[in-house]
């Protein structure tokens, strides 16, 4: 029988120390590398980290499919689990996509980086309303903050006629949130406002005032809400004055600014369950505008954020709101668009509440008749919406 000698005895034992060292310094130097990478992820920047939210969202697009279709590489019996609709994923395309960034059934993923100003399409159409298209979603006017502030001339805007629509005393309605003001409105763009009014004024970035403005829209919105027994405080916070006041900028901090006065507000009233954002849209007349039996009104546009952790919640919002409004007053509503990706804010504050929206109202060219017009009707399908929940969920909004 062979037995090893004292030279093979000490290459064996070299061996096994040398393999022992390789262990001792990879793991050594992984330490310490983790160690490096948690420092450098907590000591940058807040805006380049990975939120929570954005890791939620990739696991939510993470579904059954995905999986099953992972361990039918290894065994094909999986395929009896799939859902009789669905097909399986093909692994080697996701694989692509993900390492390229390149979406194999999106052409604006390839695009977008090469063609100055694509970009503005790489948004998402939810709910297309009558006309809604990639070509005429939402424009956001970003100027710098010394032409929102500017001192402008305003003619003074014509007041709606309430005499047909006084509000009914308290005591006299079916339904009612009694003293509770359960809709929170605000502009976090506060002095946007229209070109009819603006005599001087000809150009979307142009139109900023710091009274005629939308923050009017909001106050008429209130009065609305409320002639339908729901309660509704308005913001008059000028956001404009507090970026000034801070040196930030209007097109990155508007919404840091403004979140900052929603998150005290729904801190003092724990009524609160329904939060808006009224904004006006820079695109022209012939988008905004829609005549109804006779009527003109200003269209809205409700926009999501969808890198916020309530992003399904805040899209069943709109999407119901949407079809109730096509119901009764088909083309008002342009539709529901998400926004959201690397280097946009697709949050807008719509992280304060599972019922929180920004919500495009009319353009830079509608009139306040116009956009009264359509806050009445917006109230009034807002309070079939509101008093429908409240009818499921058991209570009347009245006071005990």
């Amino acid at each position: 029988m062979h037995r090893p000698n004292r030279l093979q005895k000490k290459r064996v034992f070299l061996f096994s120390k040398h393999k022992l060292l390789i262990i001792i310094s990879g793991f050594v130097t992984t330490f310490f590398a983790m160690f490096i990478l948690v420092g450098m992820l907590t000591s940058m920047d807040p805006s380049y980290r990975v939120a929570s939210n954005t890791v939620k969202k990739w696991t939510n697009n993470v579904t059954e499919v995905h999986f099953l279709s992972l361990m039918m590489m290894e065994n094909r019996v999986f395929k009896e689990a799939l859902p009789e609709d669905q097909t399986p994923i093909d692994m080697w395309k996701v694989v692509f996509e993900l390492g390229t960034n390149v979406r194999m059934h999106d052409v604006r993923s390839l695009l977008g980086r090469e063609l100055p100003g694509f970009e503005m399409y790489d948004r998402e159409i939810l709910i297309a309303g009558e006309g809604t298209d990639y070509t005429n979603l939402t424009v956001e006017s970003t100027p710098p903050l010394d032409i929102v502030l500017e001192e402008r001339e305003a003619t003074t805007p014509e007041e709606k006629d309430e005499e047909k629509d006084e509000e009914k005393p308290v005591e006299e309605q079916e339904k009612t949130t009694g003293d509770k003001d359960v809709v929170y409105i605000y502009n976090t763009h506060n002095r946007e406002s229209f070109l009819p009014y603006l005599p001087d004024a000809d150009e979307p970035d142009d139109a900023f005032h710091h009274e005629v403005n939308i923050t009017k829209v909001s106050e008429q919105l209130s009065k609305d809400l409320k002639r339908h027994g729901i309660g509704a405080e308005v913001d008059d916070t000028d956001i404009g004055a507090i970026l000034n006041e801070k040196g930030w900028n209007y097109s990155a901090d508007s919404y840091r600014a403004s979140k900052d006065v929603v998150e005290a507000a729904l801190t003092d009233n724990k009524d609160v369950n329904f939060v808006f954002d009224l904004h006006r849209d820079s695109i022209r007349k012939d988008l905004t505008t829609i005549e109804i039996d006779g009527k003109s009104y200003a269209k809205i546009m409700f926009v999501i954020g969808g890198d916020n952790p309530n992003y399904e919640k805040n899209y069943a919002l709109a999407e119901k709101l949407h079809a109730l409004l096509d119901e009764k007053y088909y083309g008002l509503s342009r539709g529901v668009e998400m926004y959201a990706g690397a280097g946009r804010n697709g949050v807008y504050n719509q992280d304060v509440s599972e019922n929180a929206l920004t919500i495009e109202v009319g353009g830079v060219d509608n009139t306040m008749e116009e956009l009264y017009n359509t806050t009445e009707v917006f109230a009034e399908i807002f309070s079939e919406y509101y008093w429908d929940a409240e009818k499921v969920s058991g209570t009347n909004g009245e006071d005990e």
